[in-house]
């Protein structure tokens, strides 16, 4: 009996010592489900996202999923995180003030241009009825698309290449929701939105300043 009881102290230690030396290893999928409520309450509710399917959408995806395992631990910290690329996944906070300000009721058509991670993909999936997205940078795509298949979201399309075009065979779109920042509206998404639809982009210089702008077309 002091034989087994000395083995499970030395196990113990050991596994102590290995969760010290990794401390990702302890992050469980409960540890993860906490942190989300937390960032959605603290970090998304108490700054005035009030729409239930934007709520519900950002418990429900794993954002801890749609970054590198290095960079798990901070996947419900309420900023961007680099994904490759010099490509960053968007802060909670702005995926969910983008995804509200649209005014989805859950039957749109979606074009988001600048896939990234995936992360804002995955939002609108579990909102609207389809989400078609498009990635200028190769190696991105190549991962994103293995990703979304991989997690059974069956309802996003994803292609490569210039966003700037859009994806006129499937236009057009009720909602497009432009990732990357701007400074014009491209024409030929403006194009392909329905009469009635909306844009949202940030738009602006580049590299130093954006203003979050939402279009609606109306007469054309």
């Amino acid at each position: 009996m002091r034989f087994h009881v000395k083995n499970s102290i030395l196990i113990m230690l050991v596994f102590l010592n290995v969760i010290a030396l990794n401390p990702d290893l302890a992050m469980s999928a409960d540890v993860f489900e906490k942190r989300r409520q937390e960032m959605v309450e603290k970090d998304i509710k108490a700054r005035g996202i009030r729409d239930q399917r934007v709520l519900h959408a950002m418990l429900t995806v794993q954002r801890h999923l749609f970054v590198d395992e290095n960079q798990q631990n901070k996947a419900y910290n309420d900023h961007p995180l680099p994904i490759g690329e010099s490509q960053t996944i968007s802060q909670p906070y702005v995926v969910a003030l983008m995804t509200e300000a649209v005014g989805l009721k859950g039957n749109e058509r979606v074009l988001e241009i600048g896939t990234g991670s995936g992360y804002q993909a995955a939002i609108l999936s579990g909102i609207v009825r389809e989400v078609f997205t498009i990635e200028i940078k190769k190696s991105l795509y190549e991962v994103v698309k293995t990703r979304l298949q991989r997690l059974g979201y069956t309802n996003i399309q994803v292609k490569h290449g210039d966003g700037y075009y859009g994806w006129e065979s499937h236009a057009p779109f009720d909602v497009i929701l432009v990732t990357a920042s701007a400074n014009h509206i491209p024409p030929p998404l403006l194009a392909q939105l329905k009469e009635g639809g909306r844009l949202i982009i940030p738009l602006g210089s580049t590299f130093f300043y954006q203003n979050l702008t939402l279009v609606t077309k109306e007469k054309g």
